[in-house]
């Protein structure tokens, strides 16, 4: 974030409410160096630089890493396919793109996207102003991609849900009917049909 003579705030105690509160990037002089606590000469002089930044982001990435690998090991070992994973990927693949690949492209992690609501305001517009991001192809079938698989996620959860075949009473939960890799079906796939044949066909 470009400041002009002091850095920019984001601290409560500076004045900012929950909207314009945030974890302000690193200093631009920092650039892309690693800042961690022991490199400053004090904890004041690395809260002044922004070094807070730089842990949270980089823990959050190596968390969300390291969360896709627990998604498919799970899924592996119950015998699933790997798509969860898969699917978590995409934000993944986002936040990496603004925490880490673009401030390493422009030379400084003063760049990154500000860790709150009006600093990521800021960063999208100042991008959009940059580089006409919206225009970009690759990012328009990003978006459509993730809104689309979102879109297709919830339609396909809820039509299976809403159509399953119930083998237990009103008084114990859907789920205890039901086991995992049973040969039989679970849902009525004819009924899915007709409701999803309704839906996008009004009068079919």
């Amino acid at each position: 974030i470009d400041g002009i003579r002091e850095p920019v705030a984001g601290s409560l105690l500076y004045g900012n409410n929950i909207i314009s509160g945030a974890v302000i990037p690193s200093s631009a002089a920092i650039g892309i160096h690693f800042y961690p606590i022991w490199e400053a000469a004090s904890l004041d002089e690395w809260l002044y630089n922004g070094g807070p930044y730089e842990l949270i982001v980089l823990h959050f990435l190596l968390g969300v890493c390291c969360y896709i690998g627990r998604e498919w090991e799970l899924s592996y070992r119950l015998g699933m396919r790997p798509w969860i994973s898969v699917a978590f990927s995409a934000p993944v693949a986002a936040a990496a793109a603004v925490f880490l690949v673009y401030p390493i492209g422009q030379g400084s992690f003063s760049d990154g996207m500000p860790l709150g609501i009006s600093g990521t305001f800021n960063f999208m517009l100042v991008f959009q102003a940059e580089h006409n991001i919206l225009m970009h192809p690759f990012h328009q079938l990003g978006v459509a991609g993730v809104f689309g698989g979102s879109l297709f996620s919830a339609m396909h959860g809820s039509l299976v849900t809403s159509s399953l075949i119930r083998e237990t009473t009103e008084n114990e939960s859907a789920n205890n009917g039901y086991k995992f890799g049973q040969e039989e079906e679970t849902y009525n796939i004819v009924a899915a049909h007709g409701y999803f044949g309704r839906l996008i066909f009004q009068y079919a």
